[in-house]
């Protein structure tokens, strides 16, 4: 379906949301900081309100069709940069990047997301503008990458980012120790790169292979580059926040991958839906459309995307409180002191 905006609302979107990310940007540097729990809650509020607020006015510019297509597609992509953070986490461990210095490591990584997939929006445009049938091979990827998000770990990335920075040390010097958020540094008079260096290229890394994941599922919900920009940008705002505001729980919340897998999976056989309906393939069906295929609307979407979600992270918390109850349980059998039996054999 093809979806048209008044233009003078897509420059002002456009404007207005990267005066935001630059100025989120501006604060990460200028603010060295840990930030609390209050302070990552209230602006993962904010953000998620903002995101909110601009469905509204989305509703009132251009109708409910495209609100919901900006819903459905920021919720995709916002459970997407959910998972990008497990492997965040994994990143900032591996390297001991001090707590201090994390948001701005996290900032550029963001920032690099946000140009990655800015490219693939682009690709994928005018991909799909010139070759609809592309939709058959982004039904097949998510599909399959949906498999792979539910029965795999984050050990792949972990082996090509390992490669990448065996690669870099045998080529570059890269000293052992951090010198604050600096990349470079002087050590006995000759200039250094940092590990900063490496987490930033792992980081990279790690936002290609997301991208490769998420602007074809979120252009299976609306084919406007403008609404597939916009979810992105709303879903990676306040993300550095989520990570602190989060914490430890992010490697806890066991189900959540199922959750994002199912989205995927699902978006995967709508799209190849799509492209059944659409049909030109002369392969297939003689060319013609498929007119059985059926065509899932947005806010069908929207409530399994939703569903999946809630059902996803309630069923993690029920298994955080039930592990945490069985810790003490466990702890008491191990203290427990045994009795040992005095008493002389009987014969």
């Amino acid at each position: 379906m093809d979806v048209e905006l008044p233009l003078a609302f897509e420059i002002t979107s456009y404007a207005v949301l990267i005066a935001i990310v630059i100025a989120d940007l501006v604060l990460a540097y200028r603010r060295p900081h840990i930030p609390s729990t209050k302070e990552s809650a209230l602006w993962v509020t904010f953000y998620v309100v903002l995101a909110l607020i601009f469905a509204v006015i989305m509703f009132f510019v251009g109708g409910a069709e495209h609100a919901g297509q900006f819903v459905a597609g920021w919720l995709t992509e916002y459970s997407l940069s959910i998972d990008n953070l497990f492997v965040f986490v994994i990143i900032m461990a591996r390297f001991s990047v001090p707590r201090k210095y994390q948001q701005e490591v996290l900032m550029i990584g963001i920032i690099l997301a946000l140009i990655f997939r800015g490219i693939f929006i682009m690709l994928g445009a005018v991909v799909i503008e010139q070759f609809s049938a592309v939709f058959y091979l982004f039904g097949l990827f998510l599909v399959y990458t949906a498999f792979n998000q539910a029965f795999t770990s984050h050990d792949e990335e972990e082996d090509t980012e390992n490669k990448i920075i065996g690669f870099l040390r045998k080529r570059i010097d890269i000293t052992d120790d951090f010198d604050g958020a600096k990349i470079r540094t002087v050590i006995d008079g000759k200039k250094v790169f940092t590990p900063i260096l490496i987490v930033i290229i792992a980081l990279g890394t790690t936002d290609i292979v997301f991208a490769l994941d998420s602007i074809p599922a979120i252009f299976g919900i609306t084919q406007s580059p403008f609404i597939v920009f916009a979810a992105n940008i709303f879903a990676l705002m306040g993300l550095r926040q989520l990570y602190f505001l989060l914490g430890d729980l992010v490697d806890r919340l066991v189900y959540l991958k199922y959750g994002i897998a199912f989205i995927l999976a699902f978006i995967g056989v709508k799209l190849f839906f799509h492209a059944l309906h659409e049909n030109e393939l002369p392969f297939i069906n003689g060319g013609e459309h498929v007119e059985w295929a059926p065509e899932i609307d947005t806010f069908t979407s929207l409530i399994v995307i939703v569903a999946s979600m809630a059902v996803a992270t309630i069923a993690s918390l029920l298994k955080i409180r039930s592990d945490e109850r069985k810790k003490p349980a466990v702890a008491d059998k191990v203290e427990a002191p045994v009795e040992s039996d005095d008493r002389p054999d009987a014969h």
